[in-house]
């Protein structure tokens, strides 16, 4: 019987956390008539996710359709799951007349510490004035 050696199959299987956050926003100066807005982001993460961020935001409307955009860059640092080390997040928001989108995603390659190859999405829900998170991810 001559059978060629199995390489075993890895899988990967996605973690799921959830928890609360707040976010503080901070606007930046634009320039005058800027049809851009700059915002500073400052984030605490509880549940699951035990961390800071900090970023930047910039968002755009179209008052005359109700068009609007936003686009984030985060720095998460804290522990997830008791796992410490940090992360970038990336979003985008699209909202049109046909609903909205939302996407945020953990950059890949971006993971330091235990977080070292952490890939992912994010979810966020706003109930009321809170914000909560949840996120899908895995670890290389």
């Amino acid at each position: 019987d001559n059978q060629e050696p199995t390489t075993p199959q890895r899988t990967t299987m996605s973690i799921h956390a959830k928890g609360p956050f707040t976010v503080t926003l901070t606007p930046q100066q634009s320039a005058p008539d800027a049809p851009i807005a700059h915002m500073l982001l400052n984030k605490e993460f509880r549940g699951d996710l035990e961390a800071i961020a900090h970023g930047e935001m910039m968002a755009a409307s179209e008052p005359l359709t109700g068009a609007g955009v936003y686009v984030a860059l985060d720095r998460v640092t804290g522990t997830l799951h008791g796992k410490s080390g940090s992360f970038l997040m990336a979003h985008r928001g699209i909202r049109n007349a046909d609903g909205q989108e939302l996407s945020i995603v953990i950059v890949p390659g971006s993971g330091t510490g235990q977080l070292t190859g952490i890939t992912g999405t994010v979810g966020i829900e706003i109930v009321g004035k809170e914000h909560f998170y949840t996120m899908d991810y895995e670890m290389a």
